[in-house]
């Protein structure tokens, strides 16, 4: 019997076929992220769960019952039952300005939108005249130290009448800008082979990394002045910032000699043999690859410096805890300690989350090697 069966051979390749629509889209994602297996599944629902017993409620007290009118607290409760954040709009001025004088405010703002010019070069690497800008950067502390307390040209403002979110981004902003190159001259002068400098580096590192930031800003404030000759004045704001400064810096030095140290000693041979002298070598070669290794960790001290500027209301100046106790003191708005602290916590969040997130930019913009 004769055979009649053909074969077939594929002379060109098939048509691709779409993949299953339950591994695409948004139901794939889910599939994949939130119920890979039963476990992952029963970890969502249970997540699920929670979100709905704590998240919900407070949705509906801080949002949905809340009160945004009244001039008392018994007229936020009479309206409704949530968050009174009446009292929020109505001592705004004092949460952002403090007690600074009200017809001198334009300058607060000023400080303020010449404080985003600085954040341009470091968001946009593609705008025009990126280092002149850099530059200016490094001198905004002054110009707006100038233009906050005044003199010369503009009156005078007492730094006691500084509060608020202006302080707290005041001492916040001159503290990462001083401490980190401050930071990165220590970890160098630590690892240096003049003995003298090295171990004065590591006396002062290891001294502030010893002594809490609390007791640093008491000595600031009252123990200072012990130090200079009789009659001399000496702002405390001055005495805070360089306190702040001086504990930042002690930081970013180790973690920045950290970096310095995972760098292969084969960089530095190669700079030797181009004939590159110290500088050159620190500069050009070896600091760039350290710093980046040391990003998460710079960055994460500098947000902890800026939650740590919260202590200042403990020598009296009044940042945004320190205004919103001070608030809560006025009768009419008494037993509202939950919504400040809300409110405080917000903006708080906001500003580490925003240097959270550049870290992780940075991080994504300087990798060069395999990504895992």
């Amino acid at each position: 019997m004769a055979n009649t069966s053909k074969a077939y051979v594929a002379t060109g390749l098939s048509k691709a076929l779409p993949p299953p629509l339950n591994t695409t889209g948004v139901i794939g994602w889910i599939r994949q992220n939130l119920f890979r297996t039963w476990f992952d599944g029963a970890l969502t629902l249970f997540a699920l769960y929670l979100i709905v017993v704590i998240l919900m409620p407070s949705i509906d007290w801080i949002v949905v019952t809340a009160s945004f009118e009244g001039m008392s607290r018994a007229e936020c409760r009479a309206v409704g039952k949530g968050a009174c954040w009446a009292f929020i709009g109505e001592r705004l001025d004092q949460f952002v300005y403090g007690f600074y004088p009200l017809e001198e405010r334009w300058r607060v703002n000023l400080a303020g939108l010449l404080l985003l010019i600085t954040l341009v070069p470091l968001v946009f690497d593609k705008v025009p005249g990126r280092m002149y800008l850099f530059g200016y950067g490094l001198l905004y502390p002054a110009i707006a130290y100038f233009l906050l307390t005044g003199g010369f040209v503009l009156p005078e403002v007492d730094t006691q009448l500084f509060g608020g979110i202006m302080l707290t981004i005041l001492v916040g902003i001159t503290g990462i800008t001083f401490s980190l190159p401050l930071g990165i001259l220590l970890a160098l002068a630590r690892r240096s082979d003049m003995i003298f400098i090295s171990v004065m580096a590591v006396a002062f590192i290891e001294f502030i990394r010893g002594v809490p930031l609390i007791t640093l800003l008491f000595v600031a404030s009252s123990m200072l002045n012990y130090f200079f000759p009789p009659g001399t004045s000496f702002d405390l704001l001055v005495r805070v910032l360089i306190m702040v400064t001086l504990f930042s810096a002690g930081y970013i030095a180790e973690t920045v000699r950290g970096g310095l140290q995972a760098i292969p000693n084969g960089q530095q041979e190669a700079a030797d043999a181009l004939g590159l002298g110290y500088w050159q070598s620190v500069s050009l070669i070896i600091l760039p690859q350290a710093l980046k290794i040391a990003i998460p960790g710079i960055v994460n001290i500098f947000i902890g410096l800026f939650k740590d500027t919260t202590l200042v209301s403990i020598i009296g100046l009044l940042d945004p805890i320190g205004i919103g106790r001070a608030a809560l003191s006025d009768i009419k708005w008494a037993g509202l300690s939950t919504e400040v602290y809300l409110f405080v916590a917000l903006f708080f969040f906001v500003c580490c989350f925003a240097m959270s997130r550049y870290s992780m930019y940075l991080e994504r913009k300087l990798h060069t090697g395999y990504k895992r």
